[in-house]
């Protein structure tokens, strides 16, 4: 897998590893661009879900009106 090497501000960096209870600030970040991808993909897959929805209300005819 291909690393990328960047620069964070180091305040910026102890707060995530505090707030995630990760000791190390490469596992760190990780974690919590790991999180950030998966809580996409979850909203992504709801999204989508409820968007079928919607789109099986609307294919179904409408009863007679009158």
């Amino acid at each position: 897998m291909a690393k990328v090497n960047i620069s964070l501000d180091a305040e910026l960096v102890v707060e995530v590893m505090v707030l995630a209870g990760i000791g190390s600030p490469q596992d760190a970040i990780e974690a919590i661009v790991r999180d950030y991808i998966a809580r996409g993909h979850r909203t992504e897959a709801r999204t989508e879900l409820k968007d079928q929805g919607l789109r099986d209300l609307e294919v179904k005819p409408q009863e007679p009106q009158g």
